[in-house]
């Protein structure tokens, strides 16, 4: 899809790559936020709590996201030990970031679905393509690293639950499984046809939809 984007529509791969740069910014800089409200200058320091996308890309990260879908920005650092309740305050960093995410979608979709009501803009308009993306793209990002796999931020809210001495084995396990897993998963949905990451693209086009009040899934068909 890329190359097609890219020699046919190149002004639409461009919309697309400023709305996974800013949906990948906000989130990083939130997990910093955080940290930082939370006592950990951790982040800041490392020059993280920023929104200037230029400092949460991976260059790997993103080469495979923008060729196979599949990607990643650099992690934001944070020592618990500068945290007032270390379990707590780590499983509100990690949530930040999909909390974050779900609030850009969220007013996204309020500026998209007014301007749809009042009929400002043609549905194959650019800034109709942004604003459809930046919806879809920060609910997948949530969705998707709630997942309870590590390294996703939701293995945070497995750490938070398994605090008991006896869990420690199964907090082992689930680190040293949990990127095996993930690595499974990306190969099978980059390889096959198989939606194998159906528990996140089927909420994020169905909250969407809610959101805008149009079908998310066949407006995105009309896109690309």
């Amino acid at each position: 899809m890329i190359l097609s984007l890219l020699f046919g529509q190149p002004m639409l791969l461009m919309v697309w790559l400023a709305a996974i740069l800013i949906s990948l910014t906000v989130h990083e800089f939130s997990h910093a936020w955080m940290a930082n409200i939370k006592g950990d200058k951790t982040a800041e320091l490392a020059g993280r709590l920023t929104l200037n996308p230029l400092a949460h890309i991976d260059v790997m990260g993103m080469v495979l996201l923008v060729t196979l879908g599949f990607g990643w920005a650099k992690p934001v650092p944070f020592n618990p030990y500068n945290l007032q309740d270390p379990r707590r305050d780590s499983l509100l960093i990690a949530l930040a970031g999909p909390a974050s995410n779900l609030v850009m979608a969220t007013l996204a979709s309020i500026v998209l679905r007014a301007m749809l009501v009042v009929g400002m803009f043609d549905q194959m308009s650019l800034l109709f393509a942004f604003l459809l993306l930046l919806v879809i793209i920060n609910l997948f990002l949530m969705f998707f690293n709630i997942v309870p796999i590590y390294p996703l931020d939701g293995s945070k809210v497995l750490d938070a639950l398994l605090v008991k001495p006896e869990h420690q084995r199964l907090r082992m396990q689930i680190a040293m499984y949990g990127p095996k897993i993930l690595f499974a998963l990306v190969m099978i949905s980059i390889f096959t046809s198989f939606n194998i990451f159906f528990f996140v693209s089927e909420p994020s086009y169905f909250v969407c939809s809610k959101l805008v009040g149009e079908n998310c899934l066949g407006l995105f068909g009309l896109i690309f």
